[in-house]
């Protein structure tokens, strides 16, 4: 009884202890914040990697393998395999329709793609019926079913865009549907022809803004021959792009590029800022035609390899140059076929099911595709792609928390201190207590009791206020940035575009219990000490 008694008394006379819980809550709320953002990175790393890439990915790089309809009926017959879909990954140069060029990664994906990624969650230029959380004016243009018949109004009358190009503004439910399936209706002659998806960072032309939303630009300038420069439209979905790739032959050399004009159906965001820059999705079919690795007929060797300059006769009685006879179809190839495993299972699991799925692939088409000791090093999760990255990450997040909690031994050493002093203080009391019949363990379960107190309130006053900077990091962040110029998280450094803003529960409780672990610690020599004194030298101290 008298622990408590005197406990609520110390704690609300003196102002010592109070720095004490300060120096806690400080510490607590310093490693907390730090571990959420820090860790809270790494989580949306993963996250929107297994959303972009699936679980798995099995690939032979560059010049694709074969038959992988056949292997995506195996992998989809495993119950721990949800879907899985081919995919070819490669690079090439983009030139957009101000004539700006950008090296790209290209993706030719086709509708099965949605079905392993997050994709058509990803498609930006679609209907929506709720604004983002920080749109609290309501000023996204998709919440607008009617945005792109004013918007074209606007520019046909502005007068310096042509017909042709107001035509191309379409409603977002045909956008969405265009950008899922990579295919475009032209306007004037009404043929389906292929279309890209780009990253919404790639162009420019979409500017973010503050409250998460994007601003189609109205127009752009194109240079043209005579030094000039013609307007067009700035929605980029209204435009084209070039894109230019470079075929790979047997033996991986490049065999010439290969250009095609595309229009562009929709943009996308992942939330992950490098892919959103640098990524250009085209249908797989277009890609697989550019690249020369769709289903073709195979000639035979010719007669006379050795010889240049060998010819035959023709029908017609003339030379010309040896004509190889066709020797059967080259299958369709893709570099990549993507895995997403049935719902909980562990991406390393469905990983051990890939490589069983492929073995038996590799048997039915032996000397056909990659040998399944060539291709288990391709089997790959993200994670373990990225692992290097992902390492690093891991590491720095483990030694700016080794540096806190360094840093956070300061508060024990202050309420050693404190308590030293209190101790020394109340030397008299403890006399009294001690001569009143206190036992030795009762006096130290007096000041760690106090210690766990202030403690206990520090951390619990730390975790409400890392919570606080936590949840409003991002507006914390653009109202510097306003009032200061002062950018601290960079989407292109980053990768992505806001901060990470949710405090994990067990974060928290592990914060918790250091901060009472870190006083308890604090207070323990001082409790010892006050529980060795002499209840007769106590008495008569001054």
């Amino acid at each position: 009884m008298y622990q408590s008694l005197l406990t609520r008394r110390y704690l609300t006379s003196k102002i010592m202890p109070l720095l004490a819980i300060l120096a806690v809550m400080l510490c607590s709320a310093l490693v907390l914040t730090t571990w959420s953002i820090m860790g809270g990175f790494l989580v949306m790393l993963l996250k929107i990697g297994r959303e972009m890439e699936g679980d798995v990915s099995i690939s032979w790089p560059t010049v694709g393998f074969a038959h992988y309809e056949r292997l995506i009926e195996r992998l989809e017959a495993d119950p721990m395999i949800d879907a899985a879909c081919p995919v070819i990954e490669t690079f090439g140069v983009i030139v957009l329709p101000d004539d700006r060029q950008f090296g790209v990664k290209i993706k030719g994906i086709d509708e099965r793609f949605a079905r392993v990624a997050a994709y058509e969650q990803s498609i930006w230029w679609k209907p929506i019926a709720e604004p983002l959380p920080k749109d609290r004016a309501r000023e996204d243009v998709r919440l607008d079913p009617d945005w792109w018949v004013r918007r074209a109004r606007v520019i046909a009358g502005d007068g310096r865009i042509d017909a042709a190009e107001v035509a191309q503004y379409r409603p977002w439910e045909q956008m969405l549907a265009e950008g899922l399936s990579l295919q475009e209706k032209d306007p004037m002659t009404g043929a389906v022809v292929p279309a890209v998806v780009l990253g919404i960072e790639l162009s420019g032309f979409s500017a973010r803004l503050p409250d998460g939303t994007y601003a189609p630009a109205d127009i752009a300038g194109r240079r043209v021959s005579e030094g000039g420069f013609a307007i067009k439209s700035g929605f980029i979905p209204n435009g084209s792009v070039t894109l230019t790739v470079l075929p790979m032959g047997p033996s991986g050399r490049a065999v010439g590029a290969v250009s095609a004009r595309l229009p562009v159906a929709n943009e996308f965001r992942t939330g992950l800022y490098e892919a959103d820059k640098n990524t250009v999705l085209i249908r797989l079919e277009e890609l697989q035609r550019m690249l020369n690795m769709d289903e073709a007929e195979r000639l035979a060797d010719a007669a006379a390899p050795d010889d240049p300059y060998a010819t035959e006769t023709g029908p017609d009685g003339r030379e010309r140059a040896p004509v190889r006879a066709a020797a059967g179809i080259e299958p369709a190839r893709v570099t990549t076929v993507l895995v997403k495993g049935a719902a909980g299972t562990d991406p390393e699991a469905v990983r051990a099911r890939c490589i069983d799925a492929y073995a038996a692939f590799s048997r039915e088409f032996a000397g056909r595709v990659p040998s399944y000791e060539q291709m288990l090093r391709t089997i790959q999760t993200w994670e373990r792609q990225q692992a290097t990255f992902i390492g690093a990450v891991k590491r720095e997040i483990a030694m700016v928390l080794f540096l806190l909690l360094f840093i956070s031994f300061v508060a024990v050493f202050l309420i050693l201190a404190i308590f030293w002093s209190m101790v020394s203080e109340k030397t008299k009391d403890i006399g009294v207590l001690r001569s009143i019949g206190a036992g030795r363990l009762g006096v130290a379960w007096l000041w760690l009791r106090y210690g766990v107190v202030i403690g206990l309130s520090g951390a619990l006053l730390g975790s409400a206020l890392a919570h606080v900077v936590v949840w409003n990091i991002n507006p914390i962040h653009e109202w510097l940035g306003r009032a200061l110029g002062l950018v601290i998280w960079d989407p292109s450094v980053y990768y992505f575009p806001e901060i990470p803003h949710e405090v994990i529960p067990w974060k928290a409780a592990v914060v918790l219990l250091g901060g009472v672990t870190f006083s308890v610690l604090g207070a323990l020599i001082p409790a010892v000490k006050a529980a060795r004194m002499d209840p007769v030298r106590a008495l008569r101290f001054e």
